[in-house]
């Protein structure tokens, strides 16, 4: 344990075992658990633990319920030379989600740009996972998922929409990328969730308390399940991430003919065996298609940004993507993943319910 900052270190590759076994105890066949487990821990990496080994009893939960069936195979129902609908067969949501994006890179190799739906799906972790796989094939992805309510509109006390978020990666020269990947909600209900096993507050804006007021108690605020929009209230703006996450919905659970908006169930640490039908979207484009010189201008574009004279000589202005670069290379120099206190001991009571090898720190 580092005393300085009350985390937990343990090796990733011990993390990632970790998540392979309880997976795998669950019911889960050993490549389905693997793609699962580094999902997971390329969110930990990237510093975002809400996405992380947070998720991993809910995964489990599913499985244990019959919710998910992870070792059925996605299939294609219709497809053009650049279009695809896919059933997800209510895999787990890094089976689906390769199965996808691998069929949209293919048809966009060819057609210069794709775009497939998911329905029957289920959560599929940070959305620029995806985005980044079609960017790693010198391609720009995009990713869309809609998720259950959890957003209010500017002018409702009830939750309508998801976090619903989006991501858009794509590849540049010498190295360079740009890399969005955002809710369309002030933040993911997972931060809340993050937030409450460190015992702490949430930040203003982030939630409504059951009256519609804000609140800044992330138990209340996780238990209500009303996150402003991005923007906040109707007065900053709120009503644009009203907006997008509408547009979400509309690539995802509209178009895919899956759950959408108010009618997808509510998820938690535990399931009652309802299944997520979730929908999804991916999208691949070949930047070769268009204009010569895509990487250089884009590598030009970010790192004037990054170039920018600070307000803050402390705070440089970062590109999008910085920050999770940044912390993937600093997991990557020591090996470890960082984790709080109350997540290990989730992750012990998670080993002696599945009777698997705890994970072990540092």
């Amino acid at each position: 344990m580092e005393a300085d900052k009350g985390m937990a270190r343990v090796v990733t590759e011990e993390a990632c075992r970790f998540i392979v076994d309880c997976l795998h105890a669950a019911g889960a066949n050993q490549e389905a658990a693997a793609q699962q487990a580094k999902l997971l821990i390329e969110a930990e990496k990237l510093g975002h633990p809400s996405h992380g080994m947070n998720r991993l009893e809910f995964y489990i939960n599913d499985i244990l319920s019959g919710a998910c069936d992870p070792n059925s195979k996605p299939t294609i129902l219709k497809e053009t030379a650049s279009t695809a609908w896919i059933d997800a067969k209510n895999v787990l949501g890094a089976t689906s989600s390769h199965f996808a994006m691998d069929t949209a890179m293919t048809k966009a190799r060819q057609t210069g740009v794709a775009w497939v739906v998911v329905k029957g799906a289920n959560h599929f972790g940070i959305a620029g996972y995806w985005a980044q796989k079609a960017a790693d094939q010198g391609l720009i992805g995009m990713s869309f998922s809609n998720t259950s309510p959890v957003c209010a509109p500017t002018r409702s006390k009830e939750a309508a929409l998801g976090t619903n978020p989006f991501s858009c990666v794509a590849p540049g020269s010498s190295g360079e990328s740009f890399y969005l990947d955002m809710a369309t909600t002030a933040v993911a209900l997972g931060k809340i969730e993050m937030q409450i096993r460190k015992g702490e507050p949430i930040p203003p804006g982030w939630a409504q308390g059951p009256d519609g007021n804000e609140t800044r108690d992330a138990q209340l605020a996780f238990d209500t399940r009303c996150l402003y929009p991005l923007g906040g209230s109707e007065l900053t703006s709120g009503y644009k991430g009203y907006g997008l996450g509408a547009m979400v919905e509309l690539f995802c659970g509209i178009l895919g003919g899956s759950k959408y908006g108010h009618y997808i169930r509510a998820w938690s640490h535990e399931s009652d065996g309802t299944p997520a039908d979730l929908g999804h979207c991916f999208v691949a484009i070949d930047p070769n298609c268009f204009a010569p010189g895509f990487g250089d201008r884009l590598t030009d574009l970010v790192q004037h940004w990054r170039n920018l004279e600070p307000m803050d000589p402390n705070l440089p202005v970062l590109a999008p993507g910085d920050k999770e670069k940044l912390a993937a290379a600093k997991s990557d120099e020591t090996g470890t993943i960082s984790f709080v206190p109350q997540q290990i001991e989730s992750c012990l009571a998670l080993a002696k319910k599945l009777k698997v090898k705890p994970m072990e720190c540092l």
